[in-house]
């Protein structure tokens, strides 16, 4: 219990999104820079791990986009949160086949953490390829933001309504070194940023991305310069409620959210509903939210299963199968796992969106 204290630093109080920032990000103790997460080994699996079709998905909707935007000869793609890796790596085998594209595309990769930043530069080597710890080497546009699974891992801020007070949650380190959580009034400018959204506003239980929304803040004044979008795939729901999503897994189980602080992974699920609402507030325009079933379906996905399995043994096709239903199926990603695109453009007849 004592090595909990390594998380709390100075202060031995708190709130949600600072102390989970320190159990995720910390530079010296933190879940993201001490070991891999992902893949059988770790605790999680991403959908560019459970199969290369998801990735290829991608990789065809930016040329899709690029052609969409006039074939500029400035096309900026920046993934957000890259993992090890394995997404990029797969766009840019596909890009291959697209000379065009493939000479004037730029893939900026937006990683926080140091150690994972190793492993991408490991499966990765591509002169096109650049590590950026912030945006401002991107001069001219159109830049295409995408990040699957980056929203979910940005810690979140909860409060609640008590009669006519909104009070936020906080995590305290008691005598015994045990983390409890407490509550006191929220600062006046979060009462303000709550009260500025609809979506928030009859709830009783409030979560707040104020981490996520400084993110995309940035993202949104980039792409009204430059022009361009922002693509998050991520799970989530659909409309504001009053539930804590705050979630831990370990080694694919779900684990008690304050055990293992700093070996386990920590998420929060996305409203998308709220985030639709934050982008329109920031001057973008905002497709349909739409399941990731239905925008992987509609890229195309189960055709190109068909003549990628041609050439396979049995064996390997009901593998690719069994991955693409794992990521299609409403009883395990397809529907859990959201879509939305926030963009800047004058036409709005995006690929999988139709």
């Amino acid at each position: 219990m004592k090595s909990n204290i390594k998380f709390f630093k100075k202060s031995k109080i708190l709130p949600v999104d600072e102390f989970f920032k320190n159990v995720l990000y910390d530079k010296n103790f933190g879940y993201y820079t001490s070991k891999l997460p992902f893949g059988a080994n770790g605790d999680f699996i991403t959908s560019p791990k459970i199969s290369f079709l998801f990735s290829e998905m991608i990789a065809i909707w930016l040329i899709s986009t690029w052609e969409l935007f006039g074939k500029p000869k400035n096309f900026n793609i920046v993934e957000l949160g890259p993992g090890d890796g394995s997404l990029t790596k797969v766009l840019l085998k596909s890009f291959k086949q697209f000379p065009e594209f493939n000479s004037i595309k730029k893939i900026f990769l937006y990683e926080e953490s140091d150690y994972l930043k190793k492993i991408q530069k490991k499966n990765i080597s591509d002169k096109k390829v650049s590590w950026i710890k912030n945006f401002n080497t991107i001069k001219k546009g159109p830049v295409i933001f995408f990040g699957n699974e980056f929203f979910d891992a940005l810690p979140i801020k909860q409060f609640k309504r008590k009669k006519n007070s909104i009070l936020e949650k906080n995590y305290k380190l008691d005598k015994n070194y045990k983390v409890k959580e407490v509550f006191y009034k929220a600062l006046k400018n979060d009462i303000k940023i709550l009260k500025s959204y609809k979506s928030l506003k009859k709830l009783h239980f409030i979560e707040l991305p104020k981490l996520g929304f400084q993110e995309l803040k940035k993202m949104t004044k980039k792409i009204s310069k430059l022009t361009g979008c922002i693509l998050i795939i991520d799970y989530g729901y659909l409309k504001s409620n009053n539930r804590n999503t705050l979630q831990s897994v370990m080694r694919h189980k779900k684990n008690s959210l304050l055990d293992n602080l700093g070996k386990a992974d920590i998420t929060s699920h996305v409203n998308f509903d709220l985030l639709n609402e934050f982008f329109l507030k920031n001057s973008l325009k905002v497709s349909n939210v739409i399941t990731q079933k239905d925008f992987l379906k509609n890229m195309g996905i189960v055709e190109r299963a068909k003549i990628v399995t041609k050439k396979m043994k049995f064996a390997e096709q009901s593998d690719l199968y069994l991955r693409i239903k794992r990521l299609l199926s409403p009883s395990s990603m397809g529907e859990l796992f959201k879509v939305i695109l926030a963009y800047k453009f004058n036409k709005n007849n995006f690929s999988g969106f139709k």
